[in-house]
Parts: structure tokens; C-alpha cells; sequence
């Protein structure tokens, strides 16, 4: 008989030492892994069995919804328009201009990496479970854990900060169109934040199907909200900065010095919108032809979204008017106070919906994948009660448990905005730092231990290249991200700490000693022949399993 058996058995083996106890949780695993006929299987589900899983979710992700849903993830046009404020306040026009130029290339390099990993791997569990197959097999247990909590906390600051910025977005259309009498508050933005999230949490709990035509419907109307929003202002803008000051004006309102170093704080806005590359990934087992739907829309999304990024903040800068003015807007949207300014009342509440309305779309599609790998870590049992979190709705096929879980947490690591707004501008910096180390650490595996099988998809030669840069560039802008946006303070390093706290003690108390990476649920067994003496065959699957 003809078998093809993944590598990981021989960690699953090693979960029966005596060294590692069962958790509460992981009862269920003490089932043999299911035995998966290959023959009776698509190219993408035996590449999934081979990998150690069984096939869970209908593949009802076609071409188009999932490069809809890798656009969509990027938000490009409302992140610009909320994240606008930082280039601006860090060194003014030519710092927006510059910034999101340099950080954007670097940024595909990261983009470029994770294609490459997730096309040769792929799972819901995204980076996280390459892992598996990068780093030397005695550190898989702790390379896996470190790389999973740092991705699911830059999922959830990243969530947490969308919500955040379609509560801004909606609020700042209520104060336009009230001739800014109403002027949004912390508590106003906090409670409007926590509803627009449950709405988008009952949302995810639809069909996988349903989400599938939402996800699709959103690429069109983003792209033409884009051009519209460049034609418009560069047409109705009538008094506009000239190239000199748009490309030279160096001018910071961060409070740093000197002006070089508040100029490295631009960089957030491109590293903010050009995040979350693996969030496609982690509905790689809802997409058809991952190996290949999959990289390539990761790819071409952030393409995209850096040209397409970088041409709207070249509109931007020479649109805005006096910077001074649009950053002291009451409404702490200064892209919206832009549109107000240069196409009045109706043009300004008609863009700031339209962002509000990309931003919702962005929203339901990064929670979906958040869910998604709230569930992939269960299935692997590293999440506390995972039993509960890897459950499946019989009715809509989709994690509805792992759904509001994720949820919850998103709305509970916003109410730090209650607090300032240097507390709000630090969920953005988290999540470009927990985001980028998750996606760092499997890069680095993959460089330094040989281990990498390429996918259909791959960088040829320039791979090593690129990997490389994606690392450094990653370093240097963690550094950044990790000081004060906005002198004095920056919450980033206490939020970090938290949840490295929590992560480290939960492995010391208890992950350590049944935790040993990403698990193998699946054998897949191709062909059929007749049972040898001591076997007994299983006719219907074509499987055969010992006695």
C-alpha cells in the first residue's frame, strides 16, 4: 500500500513522553489521528491531510473574493485617512510623502516573505504553523508559542484599532454634519466602538458563504471610492501647495528633537495599512487552490495598497492647506476636516461615510481571520479551553465560539481609549511590532535552518534577499514604534509586557507540559490493498489500521 504520511507523527509521538502531562483540554487528542483516503480528495484537502489536518470548512473563496478579502484587510483608503495625522505630526508634508515611500518597499518585502511561507504551508494557523517545518524539531513547542501570541495579539490590537477608527470616522460624519456643534468624546467613541463591533462580530457569525458575497461585493466599490476621492480633491482644490513644499517641507508638530528623528515617526501610517499580511492565510482552508489564491492575492493586495497608498498621500499633501489647521481639528480627523475644507459640507460627509464604510468592510474581514486563528490554535491546544473555542456551529459552519471570543477582546483592549489619545495611538504602534515579529519569526527560521520546501509560489533567488530585509527593516521600525508617538508617553512597551507576562507564565504553568506545537489530526492513506495478517481493513476508506 502506497502511503503518504506527514512528518509531523513523529512529534506526535513525542507527545506521549512522560515528561509532558495532558491538559484538561487535550483529552480529545488521545483519539487516534483520523486515517483520510487521498484518492477520494481535492489537490488542496490531501495537501491540507498531509499537513496533519482534516479538512473542516467548504472552500467557498473563489479568485476574486479573496483578493477582495486581502484588499480589504489593508483598509486603504480609511487607514490612510485615519493614520494620516502621524506623518503629518511627525514631520509634516514631506515626511507623508517620504515615509510612506520607504516604508511601503519595505513592507512588500515583508508582504513577499509571508507569500512565499503561506503558499508552501497553507493553514488557518498562517505563520504561526510553519513553525512546524522551520525551526529545529526540539524547539517547535516554544518557536511555535513565542510566534502564536505575538501573532494573535497583533490581530486583536489590529481589530481593536479598526473598530476604533470606524467609531472616529462615524462620529467625525455626525460632528460634520451638526457644523461641528457636536464634538465627539473618549466615552462617545469608546461606546459607538464597542457596538460597531458586536454588529461586525453578528456578522462573522452568518455562512461562510454569505461572508464570501460580502467579502466580494467590497473590492469595487473600494477602488472607486479611491479614484473618486483623488479626482475630486485635485479638481475642486483651488489653492494647492506647490512641489517644493510637498516633497522638501520638513516641518515636525510631534513635540521630538531634533527634526530627523520625529521624522522616523511617519513611518506608522504605511506600517499600519501594510500589516496583517497573513490574514488570508488564516481562511486558507475556505479558499480553492490555496498554494496559489492565496500568495498571490497577499502579493497583489499589498501591491496595490502601496502604489495606491502612496499616490492618495501625494493628493493629500497637496491638497491639505495649512497643516497646522487640519491637525487641530475638532473632530481628530484631519483627512475628513480636508474633504470638509475643499468640497464643503455634502463632499465631506459623503468621503467620511464612504471611508467609515471601507473601514466596516476591513473590519469584518480581519475579524473573520481572527476567529479563524483563535480556532487554528486551538486545534492545536494552545489556547486555554480550547475545546470550546475549537467548536464548530453545525448550522453556519463557522467557529461562532472563537468568533466572540475574539470579539470581546477587541473591545475590552479599547477601552485604553478612555484613558488618551497617546493610549489609542499605541494600539496602532502594537500592532504593526506584534504583527511583523510573528510574521519575523518563522523568516528567520526558514533562513538560518535549511528546512524550507518551497510552494508553487516562491521569490527564486531572490528570496534570501528579501527575507533579509523584511528582518532588518522589522528591527529598526520596532524600535521606533516602541518610543513615544507623541511626547511623554507611549503604552506600547506596558501592553507588551502584559501579554508577554501572561504568555510566559501560562507556558511555565501549564502550556510546557502538553503543548508540543502544531498537532497531527490527520494520516492520509492513498490507494487500497488487501489487509495483511494482524490488520483489519476498513473497506469504506481504503484505510488500513492495525489492530
Amino acid at each position: 500500500m502506497a502511503t503518504s504520511i506527514d512528518n509531523g507523527q513523529q512529534r506526535l509521538k513525542s507527545e506521549a513522553k512522560p515528561s509532558r502531562r495532558k491538559s484538561s483540554a487535550a483529552i480529545i487528542d488521545e483519539l487516534p489521528a483520523a486515517v483520510v483516503e487521498g484518492t477520494e480528495l481535492s489537490v488542496a484537502d490531501r495537501r491540507l491531510a498531509e499537513m496533519g489536518y482534516v479538512q473542516v470548512y467548504k472552500r467557498e473563496f473563489s479568485w476574486l473574493s479573496c483578493f477582495s478579502f486581502a484588499l480589504s484587510i489593508s483598509g486603504l483608503f480609511a487607514s490612510v485617512v485615519t493614520t494620516f495625522s502621524y506623518p503629518l505630526y511627525a514631520g509634516g508634508a514631506a515626511a507623508a510623502v517620504w515615509c510612506w515611500f520607504i516604508s511601503g518597499a519595505s513592507c512588500m518585502c515583508i508582504a513577499l516573505s509571508v507569500s512565499e511561507l503561506v503558499s508552501a504551508y497553507p493553514t488557518s494557523g498562517g505563520l504561526y504553523f510553519t513553525c512546524k517545518y522551520l525551526a529545529p524539531e526540539a524547539w517547535v513547542p516554544e518557536i511555535s508559542w513565542l510566534c502564536g501570541w505575538l501573532n494573535l495579539l497583533g490581530q486583536v490590537a489590529g481589530v481593536a484599532a479598526t473598530e476604533y477608527g470606524c467609531a472616529e470616522l462615524l462620529l467625525a460624519a455626525v460632528s460634520m454634519g451638526s457644523d461641528f456643534d457636536y464634538v465627539p468624546t473618549a466615552g462617545a467613541t469608546v461606546g459607538v466602538m464597542a457596538a460597531i463591533t458586536m454588529f461586525h462580530g453578528a456578522l462573522n457569525s452568518m455562512k461562510n458563504s454569505a461572508l464570501e458575497k460580502l467579502t466580494r461585493s467590497y473590492v469595487m466599490f473600494h477602488i472607486g471610492v479611491l479614484v473618486a476621492a483623488c479626482i475630486t480633491l485635485l479638481v475642486m482644490s483651488k489653492d494647492k501647495h506647490d512641489s517644493s513644499y510637498v516633497w522638501t517641507s520638513v516641518t515636525p508638530y510631534s513635540g521630538w528633537s531634533p527634526t530627523g528623528f520625529s521624522f522616523l515617526f511617519g513611518f506608522l501610517s504605511a506600517s499600519w495599512t501594510m500589516t496583517d499580511y497573513d490574514a488570508t492565510a488564516h481562511i486558507a482552508e475556505e479558499i480553492q487552490d490555496p498554494e496559489l489564491k492565496a500568495p498571490w492575492s497577499i502579493a497583489g493586495a499589498f501591491g496595490f495598497t502601496y502604489i495606491g497608498g502612496w499616490l492618495f498621500t501625494i493628493v493629500l499633501t497637496y491638497c491639505m492647506g495649512d497643516p497646522t489647521a487640519v491637525l487641530s481639528s475638532p473632530i481628530n480627523q484631519p483627512v475628513a476636516q480636508i474633504f470638509y475644507n475643499v468640497t464643503g459640507k455634502n463632499g465631506g460627509l459623503f468621503f467620511t461615510c464612504a471611508a467609515f464604510i471601507v473601514f466596516n468592510f476591513g473590519a469584518v474581514a480581519a475579524l473573520q481571520a481572527g476567529s479563524r486563528t483563535v480556532w487554528a490554535y486551538s486545534r492545536d491546544e494552545m489556547l486555554p479551553l480550547s475545546r470550546i473555542w475549537y467548536k464548530i456551529n453545525k448550522k453556519t459552519d463557522t467557529p461562532l465560539y472563537s468568533v466572540w471570543l475574539f470579539t470581546i477582546f477587541c473591545i475590552l483592549i479599547n477601552l485604553i481609549g478612555l484613558g488618551s489619545y497617546a493610549a489609542v495611538a499605541a494600539i496602532f504602534n502594537l500592532t504593526a511590532i506584534a504583527l511583523d515579529w510573528s510574521y519575523c519569526i518563522p523568516i528567520i527560521c526558514k533562513m538560518f535552518y535549511g528546512k524550507f520546501e518551497p510552494g508553487p509560489w516562491h521569490l527564486g533567488r531572490a528570496s534570501i534577499y528579501i527575507n533579509a530585509w523584511a528582518v532588518i527593516w522589522t528591527l529598526f521600525v520596532s524600535i521606533i514604534f516602541i518610543l513615544p508617538t507623541f511626547r511623554p508617553m507611549n503604552y506600547v512597551p506596558v501592553i507588551i509586557a502584559a501579554v508577554a507576562l501572561f504568555a510566559v507564565g501560562y507556558w511555565y504553568a501549564a502550556g510546557r507540559f502538553y503543548y508540543s506545537g502544531p498537532r497531527v489530526k490527520a494520516q492520509l492513506v492513498m490507494g487500497i490493498e488487501r489487509p495483511a495478517s494482524g490488520e483489519v481493513s476498513d473497506e469504506k476508506s481504503g484505510s488500513s489500521l492495525m489492530k
